[in-house]
């Protein structure tokens, strides 16, 4: 007789492997050949950084938060953090990984930032347990939330940090998407270092779930990368022949259709 074996549920990766892949790699931290944790290195990262994200800049809104509180959840190296600081802003930044933390406090020390940025280091699913709990004008998170285990739990979180007068902008990995179509087909995966523990995708409808008690007052879409990989890991830019024989205006109109990011504002309920 043979005996069937009962295969075991596959586990969803815990915080700890989340971590895990984050500190071995931080996000962004080879967009640069200069020596890590000098102001080269940190220009360097920027540049390259908002050239192939170039609506960051336009999301994030810098220059108005002149002035006001703003809390960033996952901050990683710091790049948009900087930013925020550069603009006047009182930031307040937190992030899983401990290594992409030492480069932003580096950072921060690099460009004489420090005393417009507080750090913290811990679980955004129990903010609260790490961010001492008060009101922020902003809270921002880019390409964040949706690497954790419970996204939800984040957002119970942030509500704690927000009045009536506080604005939400956080972007989420978008499923109807080029890059999930990639994904899907085998030929892409969600983030340039290979096996990402974690990393969900939404819908328009997904996303207005998540954010249960808030009021959406925005979704634009954005983002596809265009360049050849393999010349993009040596500093060169040749952007796909796919991509390279469309009209820019119809590339642009492919972004917002089947772009990456979900680039959400919303307000409390």
């Amino acid at each position: 007789m043979i005996k069937k074996t009962v295969m075991e549920p596959l586990k969803q990766p815990d915080i700890q492997h989340v971590r895990s892949y984050w500190n071995a790699r931080p996000c962004n931290i080879r967009h640069s050949v200069q020596p890590v944790g000098t102001k080269e290195y940190f220009d360097e990262v920027e540049k390259r950084k908002y050239f192939v994200e170039p609506h960051i800049p336009g999301f994030a809104q810098f220059e108005r938060w002149n002035g006001k509180k703003m809390l960033e959840v996952g901050c990683g190296i710091g790049t948009d953090t900087m930013n925020f600081a550069r603009a006047g802003a009182l930031v307040t930044a937190v992030d899983l990984s401990d290594e992409s933390l030492k480069l932003a406090k580096q950072r921060a020390k690099v460009f004489g930032l420090e005393e417009r940025i507080s750090f913290y280091q811990g679980n955004a699913e129990e903010l609260s347990s790490v961010v001492p709990v008060e009101p922020y004008d902003l809270v921002y998170s880019f390409g964040v939330i949706h690497h954790t285990p419970n996204p939800s739990n984040v957002i119970r979180q942030i509500k704690g940090y927000m009045t009536a007068s506080s604005e939400l902008r956080i972007m989420l990995y978008a499923k109807n998407s080029w890059k999930n179509m990639m994904i899907d087909a085998g030929l892409d995966q969600p983030e340039a270092q290979n096996g990402c523990p974690i990393a969900f995708t939404y819908t328009p409808e997904e996303v207005r779930n998540l954010l249960q008690g808030f009021i959406v007052s925005e979704i634009k879409q954005d983002h596809i990368f265009p360049f050849v990989v393999e010349k993009y890991v040596k500093y060169e830019y040749e952007i796909a022949p796919w991509f390279s024989s469309m009209p820019r205006s119809m590339f642009s109109a492919l972004e917002r259709a089947l772009g990456w990011h979900l680039l959400i504002t919303a307000r409390l309920a």
